[in-house]
């Protein structure tokens, strides 16, 4: 599971609602929260926060705390 994965679980938000919402895939929502190898845009994870109303820099803070 990804950080994304983690944040969706402990919230427990709907990816299918994430998908409509956002006009991504339900198979991409699903992608983006349990492949550790899956590579998540700038612009998904926007529109993303903005469909689970987190702020979107806070997000990217989660998501993206092991880059170096």
């Amino acid at each position: 599971m990804t950080r994304l994965g983690e944040i969706f679980s402990r919230k427990s938000i709907n990816k299918s609602d994430v998908a409509r919402k956002t006009g991504l895939t339900p198979q991409r929502i699903g992608v983006l929260t349990l492949d550790e190898k899956a590579k998540l845009t700038a612009a998904e994870l926007y529109l993303i926060a903005k469909a689970i109303d987190e702020d979107p820099c806070k997000l990217l803070d989660y998501v993206c705390q092991d880059l170096k």
